[in-house]
């Protein structure tokens, strides 16, 4: 037991081993078990030597107990988190078609107290989706964290159809029909606070049932600066002189998944944070609310489409104008003209470079001259995973490494690997880091643009200029020590 108070507000809670002790205890004895590592799990309480509760803990857990002194405000506050009052839930819209309640072994009570445990797992672990996947002899339950999966237990199959049957309710969905592939949603409220967020439910019939994935909203919003989402001060300056520009058209490139929206979502607030705009958004789904914001959502049953949107908004004289993704022709169309017109435009596109942008916008149709007259910035993005700062390893660059990182001679660089401690739940990553490609669009790549330049020679020339690709990010990022060898070799191509 060490003497410093553990402040639980920097703790990452591990929900396996939090949700294992009755609330009634927790909140009682003021106890919380939130990290296992090394065999033993470790537990938060404002006594530490309230042996009885303790011995307690030690029987729900199964394992020895190490007690934590903790920090009293913060152990209160995560122990309301964790074990506050009951949640309630307000479906989307109504159901359809619905025929009786849960069915199965488990009982109506059961399946909601096991939704109402998963949902509450998910939000301790910080985690973007649920995964529910049915299985020849269990239903494994998986929780996304930090885009990667982590497995958190498992219910017999007897309770897999009360539970998707809930979900389905509380989304607006068929419970009738479990052959065919359906969508819906709810929103969730969450403990004291009575935090809301929003849900999105995808079921699919499989061999062994239907499987369903959870996705969780708006989880942080307040976190999202772009000061916090990792760009280098060069990359933050360049990309803030070009945000600040009163018209243009201003992207975000990369795969799903990557940290685009939430790039976009950090731009924007820091673009009605000073000063008084008219900002409207449409996107599928809305991800985050921000207040002062007008947010249009692209109906499922092609009421509200993104050209129909985009044609509408800019009769709302807007300021700003984000497009969630410029998916066809027509969007491109719409988003180049209302940034020929005055206005600051936001998008997305799904490709592997900023320099690919231009030629994605070429192949939709869009003319060389109008993308060079209209585009301010384009920015590819990747996520990589972030080391805990408490617990990472120093090591060297191994040969092999250096290699496939594009830099033999690097072999023997220090950089650091995952470990593990009380604080990141023992993963030894906690969060997740930007790593950032910009291509600045000034009158010489307006040029080249214009000239037919391709993907190539517009690399060739940011190369010429020093403006560091993606890679370079990556691997400045990986020798500060924020992040691992691993997740750089996933998240870029080295070239």
């Amino acid at each position: 037991m060490t003497n410093d108070l553990l402040n639980l507000d920097e703790v990452r809670v591990d929900p396996l081993w939090a949700m294992k002790v009755p609330s009634t205890l927790a909140l009682r004895r003021q106890v919380l078990p939130f990290a296992a590592v090394d065999g033993r799990v470790y537990v938060a309480c404002a006594n530490a030597e309230d042996r009885a509760a303790l011995e307690a803990v030690e029987r729900c857990v199964g394992l020895p107990v190490c007690p934590q002194a903790a920090e009293p405000a913060s152990l209160r506050r995560t122990l309301n988190r964790v074990f506050g009052p009951g949640t309630q839930t307000a479906p989307a819209a109504p159901a359809r078609a619905r025929s009786g309640e849960a069915s199965g072994d488990e009982s109506g009570e059961d399946a909601v107290a096991l939704c109402d445990e998963l949902m509450h797992a998910a939000l301790v672990r910080q985690a973007s989706d649920i995964h529910i996947d049915p299985e020849e002899k269990h239903v494994q339950i998986r929780l996304r964290v930090d885009g990667v999966l982590e497995r958190y237990r498992t219910f017999p199959t007897t309770a897999l159809s009360g539970v998707i049957s809930r979900f389905k309710v509380l989304g607006g969905m068929d419970i009738a029909e479990k052959r065919a592939p359906q969508d819906g949603g709810f929103t969730h409220r969450f403990g004291q606070t009575n935090q809301a967020i929003d849900v999105r439910l995808a079921s699919l019939p499989t061999k062994y049932g239907e499987r369903m994935t959870v996705r969780l909203l708006a989880l942080q919003t307040e976190s999202l600066t772009l000061e916090r989402l990792g760009m280098s001060q060069r990359d933050l300056a360049s990309f803030s002189n070009a945000i600040d520009k009163p018209h243009g058209l201003i992207l975000l490139t990369g795969p799903t998944g990557s940290g685009k929206t939430t790039t976009l979502y950090a731009a924007l607030r820091r673009l009605i944070a000073g000063q008084e705009l008219n900002v409207i958004t449409i996107e599928d789904p809305i991800e985050y609310g921000i207040a002062g914001v007008a947010q249009v959502e692209v109906d499922t049953a092609d009421k509200v489409t993104f050209g129909k949107a985009l044609r509408s908004v800019l009769r709302h004289d807007p300021d700003v104008v984000m497009i969630g993704e410029i998916r066809d022709a027509e969007t491109a169309d719409v988003a180049i003209k209302a940034a020929l017109t005055g206005h600051l435009v936001f998008s997305t596109l799904h490709t592997n470079s900023a320099c690919s942008a231009v030629t994605r916008l070429v192949d939709m149709g869009v003319q060389r001259y109008l993308i060079a007259a209209t585009l301010r910035l384009a920015v590819a993005q990747r996520l990589v995973r972030r080391l805990c700062a408490r617990c990472r390893r120093q090591r060297e660059l191994l040969p092999s490494e250096a290699a496939a990182l594009g830099n033999p001679d690097a072999a023997g660089q220090v950089v650091y690997e995952p470990a593990g401690c009380l604080y990141c739940a023992n993963r030894g990553l906690v969060g997740r880091l930007g790593l950032f490609e910009l291509l600045p669009v000034d009158e010489s790549v307006s040029r080249h643009i214009v000239d037919g330049a391709d993907e190539a020679a517009l690399a060739g020339e940011i190369r010429r200029r020093g403006i560091p690709r993606l890679v370079d990010d990556a691997l400045s990022k990986l020798y500060e020590g924020q992040t691992t060898v691993q997740e750089v070799l996933t998240a870029v191509t080295v070239w």
